[in-house]
């Protein structure tokens, strides 16, 4: 087969252990930097021109397109769906997870688990959007943010006030959450691959900090997820129609409930903690499910 990476950094883990996966089991990979892609929109006939040459035919696209070019990254990828090419995450299953308001509603609307989120814009309704999620202490994180990005936890009303003051000064659009202080700083991360977690790792905060995130130097382990975490994830996958995602769950006394969905999950530290080989799991979907012209959503 003939599979396309969409990648801006060849270098990156995740993009190396892919091309190496692909490459193992016999396949042709090429790596393609979203933005140097111009596209061609034509009735019948969509193109994709990349340095200055027509792409040819791939067999299958894996998108991995970072947050800070979603829009032009999820339109070369919707390209590609126009011309019949598989695409491993589909273009709105990228932009529904990506938007994290509406990820949110979506899970929402099914039932899953989620912390009470308020969201508001008027700076009238500071005191309602507070007591919507039960007062501090209480997160508030900004839309756009990601790897803990623009998330605050404020530990007293007058805490949060000050933030979402802060945050409306800058014309930004947050959310406010309640906190799970019962999750300790931890959270965990559920690798899915076609509706089954494959691996799962618990990542835990480093001292005086709430934010799990191994970015933000946060440690990870294997951990053995319940049932009803492992229903939760797949669930949450498959709201946001997404083949692949990382689907990140607090434990609360209510059970699992859903932070984010993920739709370009890092491979480094979740195959370093499980010692599951990702990468491979993810082009033996591809061998069996990519097929010419088989996209949901016909690049809508």
């Amino acid at each position: 087969m003939k599979i396309a990476i969409l990648s801006r950094n060849r270098r990156l883990y995740s993009t190396r252990r892919l091309i190496e996966a692909a490459e193992q089991r016999g396949h042709d990979v090429s790596v393609i930097d979203v933005l140097r892609c111009y596209m061609n929109i034509l009735p019948h006939a969509p193109e994709i021109h990349y340095r200055g040459q027509k792409l040819q035919r791939y067999d299958a696209v894996v998108p991995r397109i970072g947050a800070s070019v979603t829009f032009y990254g999820t339109a070369v990828v919707r390209q590609f769906e126009m011309m019949g090419v598989y695409c491993l995450n589909e273009s709105v299953a990228i932009t529904r997870a990506r938007d994290k308001l509406r990820a949110l509603q979506l899970l929402a609307r099914k039932g899953i688990g989620m912390p009470r989120t308020g969201f508001a814009h008027s700076p009238d309704d500071t005191h309602d959007l507070i007591g919507l999620v039960g007062g501090a202490p209480m997160v508030i994180k900004l839309i756009e943010g990601t790897q803990g990005q623009g998330v605050v936890l404020a530990e007293t009303d007058k805490a949060a006030e000050s933030v979402i003051d802060a945050f409306r000064g800058l014309d930004a659009y947050f959310l406010a959450q309640e906190f799970i202080e019962e999750a300790k700083g931890s959270d965990i991360r559920c690798f899915v691959i076609g509706g089954k977690v494959v691996a799962a790792m618990m990542r835990t905060a480093k001292p005086g900090e709430f934010r799990s995130n191994l970015h933000r130097g946060g440690t990870a382990q294997a951990v053995k997820i319940t049932p009803e975490e492992r229903s939760t994830a797949v669930r949450a996958a498959k709201v946001m129609g997404l083949n692949v995602a990382g689907v990140d769950i607090l434990r609360s006394n209510k059970g699992p409930v859903v932070m984010e969905v993920n739709s370009s999950p890092g491979l480094e530290g979740i195959e370093a903690a499980s010692g599951v080989d990702i990468a491979s799991k993810i082009v033996e979907f591809i061998e069996k499910n990519a097929a010419p012209g088989k996209t949901r959503t016909k690049g809508g």
